[in-house]
């Protein structure tokens, strides 16, 4: 887990005496550093990122922007720089070759996913639907695995100033962090692809975007649930998909938006 020491600040609130000559109150903050992903000495993408799980984030990162799939990746280093992380990825010489051809340098703020990418077919690809599947979840279930992320964001719980994205199949299989809620996917990509896992759902605390429908069909897995709203293209692709988008998601209610057949009948609430 990667913090600041606690700082200084001044809290302010309805009914404080600012007279009082209490001390100031302090918070963990999370770290933020920049992280370059390397592909066999050349710099592909710098994000603005926590500097955890960065294996889980090369590999995830390689996967869901159609760099290299596991077995293309020979070997990974980590390495500091004076400027910040410099995560070295080698690839198998196919892959190497299949990268030339879309090169591109994308530098990353934590809110947007796209910069920098060189065409507008790219930002807009749409991906090959999910894998037929029989998986489904009941309105309770997904209201389980939205109440189940809060328990595995240890980070957030000091901070209050990070993104997860968890996994879900009968209950919460894994969860990553990070100050980018892009960086917090891929590395639950990443850990995913590595380990053995059965079909199941995406849960995001952020908002659902183009690009992180992108990276969840990439992945394959064939629901998506977010705490936040879609945007109109992302409900958009995720139809194209395949993938059912659940949004707006609270431990007591939901939207859904795509692909409403996985959701299993049960009592539910209709507003």
């Amino acid at each position: 887990m990667q913090t600041h020491r606690p700082l200084p600040r001044l809290t302010f609130g309805l009914g404080a005496d600012f007279g009082s000559g209490n001390a100031p109150a302090s918070r963990e903050l999370p770290e933020e550093v920049a992280v370059a992903l390397s592909y066999n000495g050349s710099t592909q993408a710098v994000m603005m990122a926590s500097p955890a799980d960065l294996d889980d984030f090369a590999y995830g990162f390689s996967m869901t922007e159609g760099i290299a799939a596991l077995n293309e990746i020979e070997s990974i280093d980590v390495v500091q720089t004076p400027l910040g992380l410099d995560v070295q990825i080698w690839l198998v010489p196919q892959a190497e070759a299949r990268l030339s051809k879309r090169r591109r340098t994308m530098a990353g703020p934590v809110g947007c996913g796209l910069c920098g990418i060189d065409s507008l077919q790219e930002a807009t690809r749409i991906m090959q639907p999910v894998p037929k599947s029989d998986f489904h979840m009941s309105p309770s279930e997904v209201m389980a695995a939205v109440a189940s992320l809060p328990a595995a964001q240890p980070l957030h719980d000091l901070t209050r100033a990070v993104h997860a994205a968890g996994y879900w199949s009968g209950k919460l299989l894994a969860a990553r962090e990070d100050v980018g809620r892009h960086n917090a996917l891929d590395k639950l990509c990443g850990h995913l692809i590595r380990n053995p896992h059965r079909t199941g759902a995406i849960v995001l605390t952020s908002r659902v975007s183009i690009d992180m429908v992108q990276k969840v069909a990439a992945l394959g897995a064939p629901m998506l649930i977010a705490v936040s709203a879609p945007t109109a293209h992302a409900v958009s692709l995720a139809d194209q998909a395949g993938i059912t988008l659940i949004a707006l998601a609270r431990p007591d209610r939901f939207e859904a938006y795509t692909h409403t057949d996985r959701i299993s009948q049960e009592t539910a609430h209709v507003a």
